[in-house]
């Protein structure tokens, strides 16, 4: 399988295929990243912090991460640099290299894109809950083709998404390759949010 070299953003949080990610951007090698990936039209992965933090010294990033590609650059109220970024395919971390500015390169194979498949009939909930949580809130998914609702693989990305799950269970559920055990192990999480 081939691989390729990534640049990664460990973050404290987890990026699912399709999902958006806004950040701040203030050290030199995150910049520097930003500023190569805007002049090669290339994307960064977006891996789970295991260990360390996002400032500061490299942190050790989750082996499984995913694909982001800038879709818009903004200065902040404090003058720093925003991007928006979405994330589209997962990928695995086969080693990993230090630059001398403390960026943290990744050899990548990406997995292979799930299949669309169907929301069986006993995780119908998910959709309808998802579908529920969207209306109240409102945002990008607000306009999704009604479709979207019965795509497994979406259903799950999103929920995983909006759910107060910790992070290594978004970790999880990101590393999970078939789209309906992900459901499976929403549908396990899924009593702990339910009021009482």
């Amino acid at each position: 399988m081939a691989t390729s070299d990534l640049p990664l953003f460990p973050l404290s949080s987890v990026l699912f295929p399709e999902g958006s990610l806004s950040l701040r951007i203030f050290e030199r090698r995150y910049l520097d990243l930003v500023r190569d990936c805007a002049r090669g039209n290339s994307g960064f992965g977006v891996c789970l912090i295991l260990e360390g933090s996002e400032a500061g010294e490299p942190s050790v990033p989750a082996a499984v991460g995913t694909l982001a590609h800038i879709t818009d650059f903004h200065t902040l109220p404090d003058g720093l640099l925003g991007i928006h970024a979405r994330g589209s395919r997962r990928f695995h971390v086969l080693n990993t290299r230090v630059r001398d500015n403390g960026l943290i390169h990744g050899e990548v194979e990406f997995l292979d894109e799930e299949e669309p498949v169907s929301v069986p009939p006993d995780c119908g909930l998910l959709a309808t809950i998802l579908e529920r949580v969207i209306e109240q809130v409102g945002g990008e998914y607000a306009r999704v083709d009604r479709a979207r609702y019965d795509d497994a693989g979406w259903v799950g990305y999103r929920l995983a998404e909006v759910l107060p799950l910790e992070g290594p269970e978004r970790q999880q559920l990101l590393q999970t390759n078939d789209p309906i055990e992900r459901l499976g192990q929403l549908m396990h999480h899924l009593p702990r949010f339910q009021r009482a």
